[in-house]
């Protein structure tokens, strides 16, 4: 599908391909990547380090090949259960948790984040707790009422997603949906844990074009508010200078959000 454009889930079942999209998570080789891990680690950091979010269960929605976004929750929480649309993403999960021939190399990361929370020396440790917390990986599809049907769960503390919402919900409707659906999934006053971008169209993984909803901070506001949630705090940042001459994504910032289910 070389330089085609794709929307909706099933091209990501058709086209998306892990590997290469990990390359963007490969520490101080791709400028975009480095953006968003650089932005997203520190507010994960500081979201679950003692004295912040806490619980039984967190649900990671739509986590694709990545765990990056789950190292400091899973100092937090008992059980993290990871979860995506697509088979290859999955096979790609479990490759890491198993630590199978061909597993993507997290460790520069897993450090990045070791040293965020002060002794880079216990990476390893970090890696095999993780390994211990990620008790389940699940097909998930936030277009439906039950995103995660016919797995039958208890009410999770939190819900957690990395720049997985606005790449399945071609549609501002649809995003508004999405938040809808996965809003039964909370305990009460339990809470939402969303990474995204804005003004983003697309983003590339190899020669293929994956389309992007994009949001202005209004949009996104206003969406959580409809779907029964209360902002307890947005970070934002402007795209970093250094991707400038990057192509593989036209977002204008990053924003990253915690917000608590209403009763």
């Amino acid at each position: 599908m070389a330089l085609q454009e794709s929307t909706g889930l099933d091209v990501y079942q058709t086209y998306f391909e892990p590997t290469t999209y990990l390359d963007y998570y490969k520490m101080g080789q791709n400028a975009v990547g480095d953006d968003i891990l650089h932005f997203s680690l520190k507010h994960y950091n500081a979201t679950f380090k003692p004295g912040g979010l806490r619980g039984k269960l967190l649900i990671d929605i739509g986590s694709g090949p990545t765990i990056y976004q789950l190292l400091s929750a899973c100092e937090s929480f008992e059980e993290i259960i990871a979860t995506d649309y697509t088979d290859k993403n999955l096979l790609e999960l479990e490759k890491w948790l198993k630590k199978m021939p061909g597993a993507f190399d997290w460790s520069p990361v897993v450090k990045y984040v070791c040293e965020l929370e002060g002794d880079r020396d216990k990476w390893a440790e970090k890696e095999e707790r993780l390994r211990r917390t990620v008790r389940r990986v699940l097909k998930c599809d936030v277009g439906k009422e039950r995103p995660l049907e016919p797995a039958v769960l208890p009410l999770a503390d939190c819900l957690l997603s990395s720049l997985c919402l606005q790449s399945a919900c071609v549609t501002l409707e649809a995003f508004r949906d999405a938040l809808r659906h996965l809003r039964p999934l909370l305990r009460p006053r339990g809470h939402l844990v969303l990474t995204g971008s804005f003004d983003c169209t697309f983003y590339m993984v190899g020669d293929s074009r994956f389309t992007v909803l994009p949001l202005k901070e209004k949009v996104l506001r206003e969406a959580l508010q409809e779907s029964g949630f209360t902002i307890e705090r947005l970070e934002k940042a402007q795209r970093g200078p250094e991707t400038v001459l990057e192509k593989g994504s036209n977002y204008t910032g990053l924003f990253f959000l915690v917000a608590q289910k209403n009763d």
